[in-house]
């Protein structure tokens, strides 16, 4: 009998272990649920985590970031289990990279890096790639040393990815000239969509804004009844999708943008200018939240601190609770039937709007609970802007 060897074609998955320090305000299930989320991040760029460090510390050590004492421990199992990657949960100096680098003899990857290859993998329009690769280039430039070994051609990847990049930038003079150039296409991208945006007749503007993942396409979708990708992954959109929408009594533009997320690198709400433009000249805001995360809390107050930073934080605001067919334990105590959701709901609804002076809704996208009571709110918001616009009309 003839035997024949197999030969294994498929990419072998990488595989990561995160760590993250614990500081002394920071409580350990807060670590565990952004290790979750980072977790996240790692599985959406495609890697397996096998393995999560924590160590607590007043703050980071200036070489290493972590230990010694856990540097070596991570440097065993890394070694022991023949480990790809080493992701940080907060952003790493150069030097610190390098130190890591030399000990542990694999990649380092910190949570901007690994935010920015996602964008990379998920890039689609010309826009897009140039927005990314800038960013990736001003996230390179300081650390432009190491990357003479690590972005070499041969090395391929999570934290590797780079949109129409085909030879490794080693000279600071040249990345210099190559992030003025993105710099000026993007420019010139940019006016166009700042022109484009100015020729839209006078109609409301709406955009869906909110955390990562937490179905702003699929409401999209619903709404418009288009079909805008959407999946359960982080940064599923990249570019703002603009949809007409025609309804009685009311017609306006909406559009989907960027989900935000913690600690967001500041490359990309730099060089993402023009997409978050839809945020920024929009009229209202329908803020998506995921109402079955745990930290549902903490992922609104991120989106509004973002907003705060470019500048809309001062929009009409409809705060859009979403998933709550996926609410169950820890939301509700006791039995979960209907009318145990329906109080904490309500419970919900009346503390949000006590506390923020928003109009709240409580929707299911997914499986078209509620949309009529949010289609009449947003109705109501939109005349309202209108009759304002029309208020504000020139008279000759």
């Amino acid at each position: 009998m003839t035997r024949f060897k197999l030969t294994e074609t498929a990419k072998k998955q990488e595989t990561a272990v995160m760590i993250a320090v614990i500081s002394q305000n920071q409580k350990p299930e807060q670590a565990e649920e952004y290790l979750d989320e980072l977790a996240f991040l790692a599985h959406t760029a495609g890697a397996k985590v096998v393995k999560r460090f924590t160590q607590k510390l007043t703050h980071p050590n200036p070489r290493t970031f972590i230990g010694e004492g856990k540097l070596e421990e991570v440097e065993a199992y890394v070694t022991t289990n023949e480990i790809d990657i080493v992701i940080f949960d907060d952003e790493l100096t150069p030097s610190q990279i390098r130190n890591l680098e030399k000990t542990l003899k694999c990649k380092i990857l910190d949570r901007s890096n690994l935010i920015l290859d996602i964008f990379a993998s998920r890039a689609r329009t010309a826009q897009a790639k140039f927005q990314v690769e800038l960013a990736q280039a001003q996230y390179m430039l300081p650390r432009l040393t190491r990357m003479w070994t690590h972005l070499s051609k041969h090395k391929g990847g999570i934290g590797m990815k780079g949109p129409g990049e085909t030879e490794i930038e080693t000279d600071r003079r040249v990345l210099r000239e190559k992030i003025t150039k993105l710099k000026e296409r993007l420019e010139g991208i940019n006016k166009q969509a700042e022109t484009r945006r100015r020729n839209r007749d006078e109609k409301a503007r709406v955009a869906l804004v909110g955390y990562t993942n937490v179905g702003k396409s699929t409401l999209m979708n619903v709404l418009t009844k288009s079909d805008v990708f959407a999946e359960d992954k982080l940064f599923a959109t990249l570019d703002s999708t603009v949809r007409k929408v025609d309804w009685p009594g009311c017609s306006f533009l909406i559009s989907d943008t960027v989900g935000f997320i913690r600690k967001l690198p500041h490359q990309l709400i730099e060089c993402f200018k023009s997409t978050l433009d839809e945020i920024r000249e929009a009229d209202i805001l329908l803020h998506v939240v995921d109402t079955s995360h745990i930290n549902f809390e903490d992922q609104i107050h991120v989106v509004s601190e973002t907003l705060k930073d470019i500048k809309a934080h001062d929009k009409r605001v409809l705060l859009v609770f979403n998933k709550i067919d996926k609410l169950s334990e820890p939301f509700i105590l006791g039995d979960e039937t209907i009318e145990s959701k329906k109080a904490y709901i309500n419970q919900l609804k009346n503390s949000w709007m006590a506390k923020e002076n928003y109009q709240v809704v409580f929707i299911s996208a997914e499986k078209k609970i509620n949309i009529e009571e949010l289609k009449e709110l947003l109705i109501e918001q939109v005349v309202e802007v209108v009759k304002e616009h029309k208020k504000n009309l020139p008279v000759f």
